[in-house]
């Protein structure tokens, strides 16, 4: 699965449409899968109010209004005069049943869905005048929202305010990103008709399925012990910052590792029942690291002022590692790219905007744009956390689909760096292991975020849903099954 920006969905209708796949047909299946959506969220409702757009956008509506109506439903339908093209021919289409009102007449007194088919992706400005005054009265109507495609304005201010988004042949940024994505409400694809092999451009960023994350999950050989799955070095906590590493190990553990070693400076309290080395402070080239026979580490974790020197000493185990808080400075970063060693990183905006000289605010509003540099510029794989995290390696990108706001809270990262540790020590490669580890990470966040959760919640529910990935049991958010649910 793919995501699309407007442009890339725009060439990919193009290109369908070369290949003989005619462009009302996909209007036709767009309305379709739109009407059959609604019926699916709200099969008691009776009473539909259409507000349908000039474009295609308006003609997806014109055609689910149709439907709507032929299936039974009470359906008014207000758009503006002007139609072209295959709108043109939905708007006779629906005309042969019964009149559209102008949009000036716009009443959605007793509705009880709404299906705002006004505008499409690639909105290039805010909506005013009339138009937003439509958006605040459908946002006001007291009615079920269902947008087409994506609400109405986005990614601007105003926007409608969806309970349900039926997102047409491809998931678009809005229906990934926040906060976009809270205006979407729940998220369903629509399956229109287009050629697969359309829908899979390469240079697209990934989003993760159950699928293929699935694939990515370490075996277990029946002859299995807790030296052969995998050890994992921890480095970091400065004498007041035990419990980073302490939750990063714990982490590791549940993520499946074997064998945890937790490298504190002498002086820092050591939680059991993590073994743990004692190593003298803030002298971390006296480390005794290599006792640890690590095949992965993890370093910067609480790390305090020391972190870069934590830093510097683990890289002469030239093993892979993963480097997050206090080890996240561009010098760090450019020694780990010369030794050419397997690197993940884990900023957050704030580390991330000062990899980069940037503003945390700039990097937020971008955070593909800013993966991506973060990758080329150090030559490592790295992980933005975020809304949704963004993982990117020079050449490629994914975003996640897993996780909740209730996982902001302290210590989250910590227990991520642990997981992708692990699966650096079961042998997985460097993108692999970041994708595979921010997408368990996340699920175990959606499986306790009900009950309201602390990072150690995160952590010990690992095993859990790792076990259902496992057995097929996770689909992704926007499956259409998911709707009646």
């Amino acid at each position: 699965m793919r995501l699309f920006t407007p442009e890339a969905m725009r060439a990919a209708d193009a290109r369908a449409v070369e290949l003989g796949y005619p462009s009302l047909l996909l209007m036709e299946a767009a309305g379709r899968a739109v009407a059959e959506a609604a019926l699916a969220a709200w099969p008691a409702a009776q009473r539909y109010v259409v507000v349908a757009g000039k474009g295609n956008n308006g003609g997806d509506g014109l055609v689910a209004a149709r439907w709507l109506r032929l299936w039974g439903r009470e359906v008014r339908v207000y758009a503006p005069e002007g139609h072209r093209g295959d709108a043109a021919l939905a708007r006779a289409a629906l005309e042969a049943h019964r009149a559209i009102e102008p949009i000036e007449a716009l009443d959605l007194r007793g509705a009880e869905v709404v299906v705002d088919a006004l505008f499409g992706t690639g909105l290039t400005r805010p909506l005013e005048g009339e138009w937003a005054e439509r958006v605040a009265r459908i946002n006001g109507a007291g009615a079920r929202v269902l947008a087409v495609d994506v609400p109405s304005g986005l990614p601007h201010e105003p926007h409608v305010r969806a309970d349900l988004t039926v997102a047409l042949a491809g998931l678009k940024p809005a229906h990934a990103f926040y906060p976009e994505r809270s205006a979407c409400g729940r998220v369903v694809l629509a399956d229109i008709g287009m050629p697969r092999a359309l829908l899979e451009p390469r240079e697209l960023p990934e989003l993760l399925e159950p699928g293929a994350m699935r694939a990515l999950l370490p075996s277990r050989p029946g002859d299995a012990h807790k030296g052969s799955v995998g050890r994992v070095l921890v480095v970091g906590g400065a004498p007041a910052y035990t419990g980073a590493p302490a939750l990063a190990a714990l982490g590791a553990y549940r993520a499946g590792a074997g064998l945890v070693t937790v490298a504190y400076p002498s002086g820092a309290l050591v939680e059991p029942p993590l073994e743990a080395v004692r190593l003298p402070a803030p002298r971390w080239q006296d480390a005794r690291l290599a006792e640890a026979r690590a095949e992965a580490v993890a370093v910067g974790m609480g790390g305090g002022e020391g972190g870069g020197a934590a830093a510097r000493a683990a890289l002469r185990l030239r093993k892979p590692t993963l480097l997050d808080a206090d080890a996240l400075y561009p010098e760090v970063l450019r020694a780990y790219a010369e030794a050419a060693l397997p690197t993940v990183i884990t900023p957050h905006p704030g580390e991330a905007a000062r990899l980069l000289d940037q503003s945390p605010a700039a990097v937020a509003a971008d955070p593909l744009a800013h993966a991506r540099e973060l990758a080329r510029r150090y030559r490592t794989v790295a992980v933005l956390k975020g809304g949704p995290t963004v993982i990117c390696e020079p050449g490629r990108c994914a975003v996640n689909t897993t996780g909740n706001p209730a996982m902001a809270t302290g210590g989250m990262g910590d227990v991520l760096s642990g997981v992708i540790a692990a699966l650096l020590a079961a042998g997985l490669e460097p993108w692999d292991a970041a994708r595979l580890g921010v997408y368990l990470h996340g699920l175990a966040g959606d499986e306790v975020a009900r009950v309201g959760l602390v990072a150690r919640d995160v952590a010990e529910a690992l095993p859990t849903v790792r076990a259902r990935l496992e057995r097929g049991e996770v689909r992704p958010y926007w499956d259409w099954d998911l709707l009646g649910g």
